[in-house]
């Protein structure tokens, strides 16, 4: 069998991302025809302007609210505008006393009143559990084994509750999908299928909860400190503290009689049934499910069981505080222009394309031709990085910001970067007398390492930035991280590929003046001298062209590091000692 050379292994790779951005085009189009995705990318609030609520935040009875209690509102909205679907939403507090909501576009109807809700806090019995996954179509029960009750429910944690319906959407539940979350409130008086989203320490769970049978509203207060051990020693775990009044005490302890009993029923498991767990559920998404290990008849639960300070502290907060009867009224809304953004996206996409055509002129006087590999390369990053935003606008909502566009024009000098690399190692490789083929395989197996170094640097600080930050800042972020990817794809796919198959052409192969990879112009000195001579140590670029091409030469020693730079004064040295050694003894043998 005839073995595949490395051209016709770059042609494949080049035809594979070829295929990749056919796929990416045709998926982006085909989204485009049935209405549901566009060839220009979402913008963002300050590209595109939208809607500005100042709510006032009101508790019942008339109290005032403090700042903690404001800054748990603003987490409460921020919670729901995203579970809405609404990306690149900025909320804030104003003057200490109103929480400002400003969205892209114009909110629905739904959503307007979803952030005016108050904040709505309950304990739900759990009737059911699972993985937060959504069951495969194939693997859904059948009709006729669903679950069918008998009897009317005697208690909210009666599996009673759980009907056919109920259980059909329990099983096509996904809680990685926020878009499937309603907008409209639970009824308390009947069951609940929702998720609890998930965490560093544990995936999502969905459950089916029953009725409400403790309302937040009994909460008195919340506190999070380190638990003690039975001799009342201070131990390392941490623990949430909460206290009921007296309604919520009497209820709680009735709830706590029944769920006991599922946990004593578990026996050796432990309490494995689900229905010895009770849910704390805020805006009808679980932030707790906690088993009742025992009665509580004081109305002093402890939650125990893994935590953080942090997590704690989270925890006891949004009992603490959305367990507040918290609603917002609207007092001002306004359409916000995109005037400003506009005109500065105006400027930097100007600075975008001045920046682009400077390194399109460096390019070509640089490299000559070989520059157009650049170009290209340029322009295939352009098209993968442009179709991966339509496309994450349309699937994922990402909307993209005038920071967005920043990381984009900074991009490409990261991207040119690589390019650079690869080429200066083929030239070296060249001006050590090899040629063009054997140039482009050495060249790049060492440009490729400083290449994946450069770009694993410039993803950790994306992805540190991303996390870390907040607001505009995270689009930043993530539009360079995006940019780093694509240029590896690029590199890879495209700009190693092309100039294997360019090195086997006449114009490139024998170094044509314009190629940018003429060896003379490099200042090389080839491996075979003619007449039988073999190069020798003793060749060197500044002695042996020096003279017809100082321009070259002066060029190849300027990119020399200093490791090489101090090999190389070392070697003259030694020659310089070898000819006075030899001048001296042609002297000796002339007297």
């Amino acid at each position: 069998m005839a073995r595949t050379g490395p051209k016709n292994s770059a042609r494949r790779v080049l035809v594979w991302l070829g295929v990749i951005l056919a796929v990416l085009t045709a998926v982006l189009a085909g989204g485009t025809i049935a209405g549901h995705a566009s060839w220009a990318p979402k913008l963002a609030l300050d590209l595109e302007g939208g809607t500005q609520m100042i709510l006032a935040p009101k508790v019942e009875g008339g109290s005032n609210i403090n700042e903690d209690q404001l800054n748990q509102a603003v987490a409460i909205i921020r919670q729901r505008v995203d579970g809405s679907g609404v990306a690149e939403a900025e909320i804030s507090t104003q003057s200490g006393r109103n929480v400002v909501v400003s969205l892209p576009g114009t909110p629905s109807k739904e959503t307007r009143a979803l952030i005016q809700a108050s904040a709505d806090m309950n304990f739900r019995p759990v009737l059911q559990a699972g993985a937060g996954a959504a069951v495969p179509t194939a693997s859904l029960t059948p009709d006729d084994q669903l679950p069918k009750p008998t009897a009317a429910p005697a208690n909210s944690s009666d599996v009673n509750w759980i009907t056919a319906d109920v259980y059909k959407k329990f099983e096509t539940l996904d809680c990685d999908k926020p878009s499937q979350d309603k907008q409209e409130r639970s009824d308390p008086a009947k069951p609940l299928v929702t998720c609890e989203p998930a965490t560093a320490k544990s995936p999502a769970i969905k459950y089916i909860l029953g009725p409400v049978e403790v309302k937040g509203s009994n909460i008195k207060s919340s506190s999070f400190q380190l638990q003690r051990g039975a001799q009342g020693a201070v131990t390392n775990e941490w623990a949430v503290n909460i206290q009921f009044d007296d309604q919520g005490t009497a209820k709680f302890k009735e709830v706590t009689e029944r769920l006991y009993q599922f946990y004593v029923a578990g026996g050796a498991q432990g309490g494995s049934d689900p229905k010895a767990q009770f849910a704390i559920v805020l805006d009808d998404q679980v932030i707790s499910a906690p088993r009742s290990l025992a009665v509580i008849t004081d109305g002093r639960p402890q939650i125990t069981g893994g935590f953080t300070e942090q997590s704690a502290k989270a925890l006891s907060d949004q009992l603490r505080f959305g367990a507040l009867p918290i609603s917002f009224e609207i007092q001002s809304e306004q359409q916000i222009s995109a005037t400003l953004g506009g005109e500065q996206l105006r400027m930097g996409l100007l600075a975008g394309v001045i920046g682009l055509l400077l390194v399109v002129v460096y390019s070509l006087f640089q490299y000559r031709a070989l520059g157009f590999v650049t170009i290209a390369s340029l322009v295939v990053a352009g098209a993968l990085t442009y179709l991966a935003i339509a496309i994450l606008g349309w699937t994922e909502n990402y909307r993209l910001s005038l920071a967005g566009v920043a990381g984009l024009i900074v991009a490409i000098g990261q991207t040119a970067d690589s390019f650079i690399v690869y080429f200066e190692r083929i030239r070296d490789e060249l001006r050590e007398g090899r040629g063009l083929v054997s140039a482009v395989q050495n060249g790049w197996k060492r440009a490729k390492r400083t290449v994946l170094a450069s770009k694993a640097v410039n993803l950790l600080a994306a992805l540190v930035l991303y996390f870390v930050a907040v607001g505009n800042v995270r689009g930043f972020a993530f539009t360079l991280g995006l940019t780093a990817i694509a240029d590896l794809i690029v590199v890879f796919m495209f700009t190693h590929p092309t100039l294997q198959v360019l090195s086997r052409t006449k114009f490139f192969g024998e170094g044509h003046r314009f190629s940018g990879l003429d060896p003379k112009r490099l200042g090389a000195v080839p491996l075979y001298r003619g007449a039988g001579r073999i190069r020798t140590p003793e060749d060197k670029p500044a002695v042996a062209v020096r003279a017809k091409n100082s321009g070259a030469t002066a060029e190849a020693e300027r990119r020399m590091t200093i490791a090489e730079r101090r090999l190389a004064e070392k070697q003259e040295q030694g020659e310089q000692g070898q000819l006075a050694g030899s001048a001296k003894s042609a002297a000796k043998e002339g007297k």
